[in-house]
């Protein structure tokens, strides 16, 4: 199988990219916190996650709820006054959500009247 890219390039350029942008505007620009820039990066890296498998379709629940974990990181980081439960409501909500969506992507190997006619005799 051939390695997905995204513009182009392999995922690990993309993020060396976003990292390098990162640290150019923090250098230049703003001040940021080197949380705030860790806190960045692990967002990109969950976004490419999600792209990679979205490309591959391999593993779309996990990238979707990482993505939205890592913003939720960022967010808390940034100011977002969020208690425990709306922040496990919120991370509840974007996993039923997935899982509601990629469901109705999702279609069985086998067709279920094969997987009867398969079962042995009882």
């Amino acid at each position: 199988m051939q390695t997905p890219r995204i513009f182009g390039r392999e995922p690990s350029a993309v993020l060396g990219l976003v990292a390098v942008a990162v640290q150019f505007f923090s250098a230049f620009v703003m001040d940021v916190s080197q949380d705030t820039q860790t806190l960045v990066n692990a967002v990109a890296a969950a976004a490419v996650g999600l792209a990679v498998a979205w490309m591959v379709h391999d593993g779309v629940i996990a990238a979707i709820t990482g993505l939205a974990a890592a913003a939720l990181a960022l967010g808390m980081n940034l100011g977002l006054d969020w208690s425990t439960d709306k922040q496990a409501a919120w991370m509840a909500g974007v996993m039923v959500a997935a899982q509601w969506f990629v469901r109705t992507q999702v279609t069985a190997p086998v067709p279920a009247g094969a997987a009867k006619s398969a079962a042995p005799a009882a």
